[in-house]
């Protein structure tokens, strides 16, 4: 039958926490990754943590944060689903309108939040893992086979360095700063 192997990324302790709790007992394997370092709590508009008390379904990508119609959209993973968050939020500031997609189960395309990615001006994945052999560089052929006619670009780790520490996401363009400048490069 289907290949029933899951890669789970979950983007703070709340969805942690569900994703065990739903995924413990399915069929086929099921890789779970967390970062070694704690990371904060996705919050709502309103400050109030967006996985709490929330169900994972596997397979389904979330919008966590909505832009207004023909808006782009950023795809986040894992550790870097807080920092795309900030450079959202610091861009909306700034009158830059983005929809933030966080995308747990990396290896299943979820056709709902793909059927909306393909409408969009631009779509830019965000990934801490190898920009040459990650999500990214798969998504785009996803987004192609969808329709997409937008502009496409992801990010991830690029750059010879030591793992582990804070300061490489930044090292890496992979913190707030770095992650607006390359939505600001796609939506220009």
């Amino acid at each position: 039958g289907e290949d029933q192997t899951r890669l789970y990324f979950p983007a703070d302790q709340h969805q942690f926490a569900a994703c065990v709790k739903r995924i413990f007992a399915d069929e086929g394997l099921r890789f779970l990754f967390t970062t070694r370092s704690a990371v904060p709590d996705i919050l709502t508009e309103d400050g109030k943590p967006f996985y709490q008390g929330k169900a994972f379904e596997p397979g389904k990508d979330d919008l966590v944060r909505e832009a207004p119609a023909g808006s782009g959209y950023v795809v986040a993973v894992g550790e870097t689903v807080y920092r795309a968050l900030d450079a959202v939020i610091t861009l909306q500031k700034k009158g830059l309108k983005v929809n933030l997609v966080n995308k747990a189960t990396v290896n299943v395309v979820d056709q709902a939040m793909m059927k909306k990615l393909a409408a969009a001006p631009f779509v830019l994945v965000v990934e801490g893992w190898n920009v040459k052999t990650g999500l990214g560089s798969r998504f785009g052929s996803y987004l192609l086979q969808a329709g997409f006619k937008g502009k496409y670009n992801h990010i991830g780790t690029h750059k010879e360095g030591s793992g582990g520490l804070w300061e490489q996401m930044g090292y890496q363009g992979l913190d707030p700063h770095g992650i607006a400048a390359a939505i600001e490069a796609l939506a220009g």
